[in-house]
């Protein structure tokens, strides 16, 4: 079942049938015509923003998990940023008082809305207005956050424990067998049980898919915001790059869509027999 809002779509049953919840926050596609407008570069060089077509990836993997798919780009605005990582080169809206230590990546044009990408310098023909960018906030940012906080909850209500796993997708790392092509990412032990991470490290070693812990990639905003592990809510990255199921311009899923998603069903599963395996007893409230 899927249910479209504004700006992305959940699949899967009203009532979880996994303890297991797929987040993709950065597959989105649909370009809004006051972006179009807005913009100074063709909508072609703003594809290396996105996790191109890690929606096909987690459609063709998906069985019955409650997944949250984002509709927006992530040109638009991003939704592993915090809402106060607003760039004051761009933004009329950021108020540096509230960004006591800008991130890197704010830093370098990559904060809730992205000024920049690759060679490009600048995105925008000019300074976005504060309210239109709170307007972005309000309707495309927290209702996908609270649509997945709501379904963490009802996850771990049901089955006691509740494992998110925030997909996305890189640009490869080096030259193909001499790095890895899947990053987990776990906020350095902080926000996922180690046996969570375990288990899908195992799956990937079964597939003879290099992989790595935390580099370069640790997770970011989705994580800090969702996880508790010591409340039962586990949350993971994944960075899946993109000649595993991408065709040879970075454009199309390819001819390895289907084996990279025979993998990450692997992993799902791998997740929802450890989740349910350790789940705990929850008392009526």
């Amino acid at each position: 079942m899927a249910i479209q809002n504004p700006s992305f779509d959940r699949h899967g049953p009203a009532l979880p049938a996994s303890p297991v919840v797929v987040s993709v926050p950065h597959g989105g596609r649909d370009y809004p015509a006051a972006m179009v407008a807005a913009i100074r570069v063709p909508i072609a060089d703003l594809i290396a923003l996105e996790d191109r077509h890690i929606d096909s990836l987690a459609l063709a993997a998906h069985r019955g998990e409650t997944m949250l798919i984002q509709r927006r780009p992530r040109a638009w605005i991003d939704l592993n940023r915090s809402e106060q990582e607003r760039d004051p080169l761009l933004d009329d809206g950021a108020d540096p008082r509230r960004q006591p230590a800008p991130s890197l990546k704010l830093r370098s044009g990559l904060g809730l809305v992205p000024r920049r990408v690759g060679m490009v310098d600048e995105i925008w023909r000019g300074r976005l207005r504060a309210h239109d960018v709170a307007a972005r906030i309000t309707h495309d940012h927290r209702p996908y956050h609270a649509a997945l906080a709501q379904a963490l909850a009802a996850a771990r209500a049901r089955f006691g424990v509740a494992v998110l796993v925030d997909l996305h997708s890189m640009p490869p790392l080096g030259a193909l067998g001499e790095v890895a092509q899947i990053v987990f990412g776990d906020r350095f032990g902080r926000s996922a049980a180690a046996r969570f991470v375990s288990r899908i490290e195992a799956e990937a070693d079964a597939a003879g898919i290099a992989h790595a812990l935390n580099t370069p990639y640790a997770g970011g905003h989705i994580l800090d915001v969702h996880a508790a592990p010591a409340s039962e809510i586990h949350a993971i990255q994944i960075e899946v790059d993109r000649r595993l199921y991408l065709d040879a311009a970075f454009d199309l899923p390819g001819p390895g869509l289907a084996a990279s998603a025979r993998l990450l069903r692997r992993m799902l599963a791998a997740l929802a027999d450890e989740a349910r395996a350790t789940q705990l007893p929850i008392a009526a409230e």
